[in-house]
């Protein structure tokens, strides 16, 4: 039986980021930091994520990525078990690296996960739909659903929420649980 070790490498430097960061990371995040660090080529990615999600080293959640169209990774019980064990054949300069990428990008990530807004023409009405939510520790806190006349009404919607999504939903709470003057 022949031992692929750089592919037991791979595997083990992806389960490393997933646990490190401690939230669910979407496809796109884990190739920012994998690729972008030239840690591991685009293709040799993807074999390995299929590969780790069919042994069921990581689960996939497309359900959590709040109508992004975005699949979501996590450690299942058995990543957890497999990374406590072989940790420290993690190469010390892949750790460091992978370090500094969740210290620098988790609060982006963990609040690009909580805040979401996405747009969509609804062609029957000739407007657009704009899908705003906020979630927290994978239950929504809050979901709207905006109508806007323009494309760019909606971009606006769109990077409004996203920026002052905390704002707006203190203001939303206040008007909601004010009691009206009789």
């Amino acid at each position: 039986m022949d031992v692929d070790f750089k592919e037991i490498d791979n595997k083990l430097l992806i389960l490393y980021l997933v646990n490190r960061l401690e939230l669910p990371i979407s496809h796109s995040q884990i190739t920012e930091c994998v690729c972008g660090a030239e840690l591991m080529d685009y293709y040799t990615l993807q074999e390995t994520l299929a590969a780790m999600v069919e042994t069921e080293l990581l689960s996939t959640d497309e359900k959590s990525a709040q109508n992004k169209n975005v699949t979501l990774y996590t450690l299942t019980d058995e990543g957890a078990t497999t990374l406590e064990y072989f940790e420290q054949d993690v190469a010390l300069q892949t750790r460091q690296i992978i370090n500094r990428y969740v210290n620098e990008n988790r609060g982006k990530i963990k609040k690009d996960f909580e805040v979401t807004a996405t747009y969509f023409a609804d062609m029957k009405n000739e407007e657009f739909q704009v899908k705003c939510a906020i979630y927290e520790d994978m239950r929504t806190v809050l979901e709207l659903t905006i109508f806007a006349d323009t494309r760019e009404q909606a971009k606006q919607i769109e990077a409004n929420w996203k920026s002052h999504a905390d704002v707006l939903y203190r203001k939303i709470i206040e008007n909601l649980t004010v009691k009206p003057d009789s």
